[in-house]
């Protein structure tokens, strides 16, 4: 039977020096209560301190308020694994003041890696991360100069490269939460807008010796919990249990609860505002040009999240749209809620999703732009001090046979006036994005080459494609000029195509573009 306790009991039982894993994706399904508990208690006593804190995706809302934004305490971490860190600013500042050992890993390789530490196997090897800046031939996923052990480890395997992602033999306390607990333990998850990594996580911190803590909402007797409902049985994993309060038990940091986010209701999609006609939307409306009839897609997070906007609004039907956090089918959120689906069709566990995608079974997706250099490699991972961590990216690019990368040419300041068919720059924007040398590679131009994949980069004025490995222009907007609005923002010379064309001009106007086919 497991034990109701308070949070600062639960605070009280992880010690100095433990491993300790914690579930959550930007706003959902984090232990909130848990979390404030450990801080509060380390800054009332000092304890715990040297945590080695492990976690595939960050949870916060990009200030300090939110999330594991809580643990950024000197000498409350030591050390740090993690797949996305955008939200966590805090955390990311230790990073860059070398208090903590850090490593930034892709979110579906740890998910993965909590299932193959549960199965007692001998890590995650997978080709997933070669040649970006995981691979240990470039950096190793290490993010500081007091990062020293190695995560990540080449091999060959049938002469071919793979990367193996080393397991932990210890992980001390696991901290998960869902909906409801039986007095046994068995954790359901009905109300939640996904499942994440919850049973892996239990079973691979309980396979190795530690002990798991459910935050829930609310805890009824056992017996009366729909078996199938439950998600992490508690006869297997689930040793303490602790009920939430309502306010550190919101659903995502958007809404303390979205019925159409969990299945409980369809809404209806007409419900949904068309976007603005703006940069995101001319963006996405090229991008949602690319969409093929019934595919299989992700959105990553940022613009990209706009194209189920422009699909909706135009009627496209048939697209499986997914998301890394396990939802399939129904319109991604967006922002904070970015994870969580509306009417989502099913849910599955993150690690099961990203097995899908690592073995090829999306047909497209469409993933941030935020720097390019001039063999057409992406960085979203790194920007001097700025820590944004490389999240799905890497699964997702190096495994899909479309790849489309979205962003706004130039950034910081950037305004344009948009319509009647055309683009005009009013005032560009202060940072360049297609740089030289990029501070990390999140997404290799040679690896894809090789895997034949076709990428695509849109922007709001000029698409860009790899072809035979070069990066070459293909598209320029009505309205600018090639030298003046393209050519003299970058701080390279792309190859220009021979049969370079204008964009078109429905792109640029308010009314639907008629794309449903």
């Amino acid at each position: 039977m497991s034990k109701v306790i308070t949070p600062q009991q639960a605070a009280d039982l992880v010690k100095d020096g433990d491993r300790i894993v914690m579930s959550g994706f930007i706003g959902m399904c984090h232990p909130q209560e848990i979390t404030y508990a450990i801080e509060d208690r380390f800054l009332k006593t000092g304890h715990p301190k040297d945590l080695d804190l492990f976690f595939p995706t960050n949870v916060g809302d990009g200030t300090d308020r939110l999330g594991m934004n809580h643990l950024a305490h000197d000498g409350l971490l030591r050390s740090i694994v993690g797949g996305h860190w955008n939200l966590v600013p805090a955390l990311a500042k230790m990073v860059n003041e070398n208090k903590v050992q850090a490593w930034n890993l892709p979110i579906g390789t740890l998910a993965q890696l909590l299932r193959e530490i549960a199965g007692g196997r001998p890590g995650v090897i997978t080709k997933i991360g070669l040649h970006t800046f995981v691979d240990p031939r470039l950096q190793g996923g290490k993010m500081n100069e007091i990062t020293k052990e190695d995560l990540v480890e080449l091999m060959v395997i049938d002469g071919e490269e793979y990367l193996r992602y080393k397991p932990f033999k210890h992980i001390n306390v696991g901290v998960i939460r869902g909906t409801y607990a039986d007095t046994d333990g068995n954790m359901t998850m009905e109300k939640e807008a996904a499942f994440l990594e919850a049973l892996a996580m239990a079973e691979a911190v309980k396979n190795t010796g530690g002990i798991v803590i459910a935050q829930v909402e609310d805890i009824v007797d056992k017996g009366t919990l729909n078996p199938k409902d439950v998600k992490v049985p508690g006869i297997l994993v689930v040793d303490y249990i602790v009920k939430g309060t309502p306010e550190n038990s919101w659903q995502t940091y958007l809404d303390p609860y979205k019925p159409e986010f969990s299945g409980q209701i369809k809404k209806p999609l007409d419900a949904l505002a068309p976007m603005p006609l703006n940069a995101r939307k001319v963006i996405s409306r090229r991008a949602a040009m690319e969409l093929s009839p019934n595919a299989i897609v992700n959105l990553g997070i940022g613009i990209p999240e706009g194209i189920a906007n422009v699909a909706n609004e135009e009627g496209i039907e048939g697209l499986k749209m997914t998301v890394e956090a396990g939802n399939i089918g129904g319109v991604p959120a967006s922002g904070v809620g970015f994870g969580a689906c509306t009417n989502p069709d099913c849910t599955i566990d993150s690690p099961a999703m990203f097995d899908f995608y690592d073995g090829g079974g999306l047909d497209q997706a469409f993933l941030g732009l935020a720097e390019c250099d001039s063999e057409g490699n992406i960085n979203v991972s790194r920007f001097g001090p700025r820590i944004a961590g490389c999240g799905g990216f890497i699964n997702i690019t190096q495994s899909t046979p479309v790849v489309v990368f979205c962003g706004t040419f130039t950034a910081k300041g950037l305004k344009e006036n948009i319509g009647e068919g055309k683009l005009e720059i009013v005032n560009e924007g202060q940072v360049k994005k297609f740089k030289q040398d990029i501070d990390q590679i999140t997404f290799s131009s040679e690896f894809a080459k090789e895997a034949g994949q076709k990428v695509l980069y849109v922007t709001e004025r000029a698409v860009f494609e790899l072809k035979d490995g070069v990066f070459t222009l293909t598209e320029i907007a009505p309205g600018v000029d090639l030298q003046k609005d393209i050519l003299d923002q970058m701080e390279f010379n792309p190859a220009i195509s021979k049969d370079l064309k204008l964009m078109d001009e429905r792109l640029f106007k308010a009314e639907p573009m008629g794309l449903k086919k």
